[in-house]
């Protein structure tokens, strides 16, 4: 028997705000069936990839560093940490040397996510 990712899940404050960032952050889309004020809010590759991101409002905030988070890869570093920043993206510090291969990044609500070094 074997199993698939159906959905990665992320709480948030403002699941349509969140689910726009990353759709314009990833190039994916938003899922029709959603607007906003809802709940939940969906976004879907543009072709067959990875499992979807569904943000799910909750009333508290965001308090600690994520237990898990997304590592991006992309075709150029330094031009999307400056997309990411141009999006609302923040740099973030969990406690980076500085020799780290990858940039830390938080989206707007603080979750973190990594772009990693091209190539």
């Amino acid at each position: 028997m074997a199993m698939t990712i159906h959905t990665v899940s992320a709480d948030c404050r403002n699941a349509w705000k969140l689910a726009h960032f990353w759709a314009a952050l990833l190039d994916w889309t938003v899922d029709d069936d959603n607007a906003e004020g809802d709940d939940e809010v969906g976004i879907t590759p543009r072709v067959d990839g990875p499992a979807p991101l569904l943000f799910i409002e909750v009333s508290e905030p965001k308090a600690i560093k994520n237990r898990i988070h997304l590592d991006l890869k992309p075709d150029d570093q330094a031009a999307e940490v400056e997309r990411a920043l141009a999006l609302g993206a923040m740099r973030t510090d969990v406690g980076q040397t500085g020799d780290e291969s990858w940039v830390v990044m938080s989206d707007p609500e603080g979750n973190e996510f990594c772009i990693l070094k091209s190539g």
